[in-house]
């Protein structure tokens, strides 16, 4: 292969590579955009039986291209109390499993896929006025792409076959097996998806690229990579909800590192997965993950028991460290830079809140004197906060700023007031109606209960939303937070009218706790009123903005 082919087969690979995972992702968006609450509020009901959690998990993965995406969904869950740690394990073994489905599918090549899939993708995301529409548009696109950058890697590897060198780095491979499992770990973390990377590994398989036996140890490193992303992601989470993300990565890890140790004593026993290279690597992967998952699940409540005697909880010796503020003095001198710092505050701020939505939802279950004194230590801190971008932002206006300085500034200000809004809510009124229930007595039906969970879910998602548009000034993402406003009222409506029609039955537990019910919907809806605000600035400023709503 010489040099010129050598640098257009080099091309060809990698820009087949990139559609490959831009594509991924383009349907892992798609569906976290059109179908994120309905997977938040499957995942959290199956939290009662451990079937249903592993079917839920392996679902939702499938939905999603992605386990790492379900293992970030779920880890927030169990931070909050909705899930414990075994059952969050289930779900994420689970997820396993439907990642590795989600392979299987994608290989299935039939003529036709291709231009209906980017006919109906294309038609909908361009045609189509409703936003869930929209990103069933951007997922068929997304499935679309896929084959086509499959095509284009057999395309692009096909005189790959018939190059000595090129045989013999891979028949290198299926002899070092370790530096196989190590390429296919890394190219795994490299790219943040495990489909990605076995999909990749299975194709150059087919076209007898790889040996069997390299293309083996590539999928099972890609299983330790795959669960590895979601550890990094999870680093700064509360150490309850990493136990599960840590026995992942042990079964998972761990599992692989057995299974290709087994195969490299062994390599006759791919035979029983398929006749063809290609079949043998996804069937391993496949059957990797069912065994992984049928072999664990039984004592995912010791493994989650052992993980936590190894993990320490390091939070207490950082309470005491402050982190100070972000309103750096010096930068008044440096306007821009003052109000990039006085953003900085505002996205502690609005973490801050972020907190307090997750600690007072169990209140409303169990009272808890201490939980409750640390919402209102907080939102004293919010209060603090708040007077001091106020003040900070009124001495750049001092320094003179021009009228893109000003505007901004002015937003700045605004999404203040709004976040300090957020916060009277749960203190004011949330915080107030969970104390209200534990003096009388009194508890939410089963039915409200559950409405009450979800709709929380669904605010708190938009709140996580909001945070994320405050870091990367998305338009898009900007857009469809205040897209979600409209329909958080919408939702809040339909569950004011539920909650008259079991008034209407007569049921005892809806009118003891009427007015509770009521008001945390309204405090709730408020709450995600305050964090949408963060996307209008950004709007306004790309044009996606009316004067009083959404282009």
């Amino acid at each position: 292969m010489n040099e010129p082919h050598l640098i257009q087969f080099l091309l060809n690979i990698a820009g087949a590579a990139a559609l490959l995972i831009w594509a991924v992702r383009l349907v892992r968006t798609g569906v976290e955009r059109g179908f994120a609450n309905q997977l938040r509020t499957w995942l959290r009901h199956s939290a009662n039986n451990r079937l249903l959690a592993a079917g839920s998990g392996l679902g939702a993965a499938v939905f999603l291209q992605s386990s790492t995406a379900v293992a970030v969904l779920t880890s927030n869950f169990v931070a909050k109390g909705a899930l414990t740690a075994a059952t969050g394990l289930v779900i994420l073994l689970g997820a396993d499993v439907g990642s590795a489905l989600v392979t299987q599918l994608l290989l299935v090549r039939q003529s036709f896929f291709i231009p209906l899939l980017l006919l109906l993708g294309v038609s909908l995301f361009l045609r189509s006025s409703n936003d869930t529409l929209r990103q069933v548009g951007r997922i068929l696109t997304g499935l679309a792409l896929i084959f086509v950058s499959l095509d284009m890697i057999r395309a692009a590897t096909g005189p790959m076959v018939a190059n000595p060198g090129t045989l013999a780095v891979m028949e290198y491979l299926g002899r070092d097996m370790l530096t196989a499992f190590v390429i296919g770990a890394g190219f795994a973390w490299l790219v943040h998806s495990s489909v990605a990377a076995v999909l990749l590994f299975v194709t150059l398989a087919g076209q007898g690229i790889l040996p069997p036996t390299a293309a083996a140890a590539m999928i099972l490193g890609a299983n330790l990579g795959g669960a590895f992303i979601a550890y990094v992601l999870t680093l700064s989470a509360p150490v309850v909800s990493r136990k599960m993300i840590v026995a992942n990565l042990v079964l998972r890890g761990g599992g692989a590192l057995i299974a290709a140790l087994l195969v490299s004593v062994k390599p006759e026993l791919l035979t029983y997965l398929g006749a063809e290279p290609a079949r043998q690597a996804i069937n391993l992967h496949l059957v990797f993950n069912v065994a992984v998952a049928a072999v664990a699940l039984p004592f995912t409540v010791s493994v989650t028991r052992i993980i936590a005697r190894v993990l320490t909880d390091k939070s207490a010796a950082t309470l005491t460290l402050d982190a100070g503020s972000a309103l750096d003095p010096a930068a008044l001198e440096r306007p821009r830079r003052g109000l990039d710092c006085a953003a900085r505050e505002l996205l502690d701020m609005g973490q801050r809140i972020e907190k307090m939505l997750i600690a007072v939802e169990p209140l409303y279950d169990t009272w808890n004197s201490v939980g409750a004194q640390a919402i209102e230590d907080q939102d004293r801190t919010i209060k603090k906060m708040h007077l001091e971008i106020k003040l900070y932002l009124a001495k750049l206006g001092q320094k003179g700023l021009n009228e893109e300085l000003s505007r901004r500034s002015m937003d700045l200000a605004s999404i203040s007031t709004s976040l300090d809004a957020a916060s009277d809510a749960i203190t004011r009124t949330m915080l107030e109606l969970t104390q209200r229930m534990h003096a009388q007595g009194v508890n939410f039906s089963p039915k409200g209960r559950e409405e009450i969970g979800d709709f929380l879910d669904r605010v708190s998602g938009n709140v996580q939303l909001a945070l994320n548009v405050m870091m990367n000034q998305n338009p898009a993402e900007a857009r469809e937070l205040v897209a979600a406003k409209e329909k958080v009222r919408r939702v809040e409506q339909k569950l004011q009218r539920h909650h008259l029609e079991r008034l209407r039955e007569g049921l005892v537990e809806s009118i003891e706790t009427s007015n509770i019910h009521q008001e945390t919907l309204r405090a709730l809806k408020q709450i995600n009123t305050s964090f949408s605000m963060v996307g209008y600035p950004i709007l306004a400023k790309s044009g996606d903005l009316l004067k009083s709503r959404l282009t």
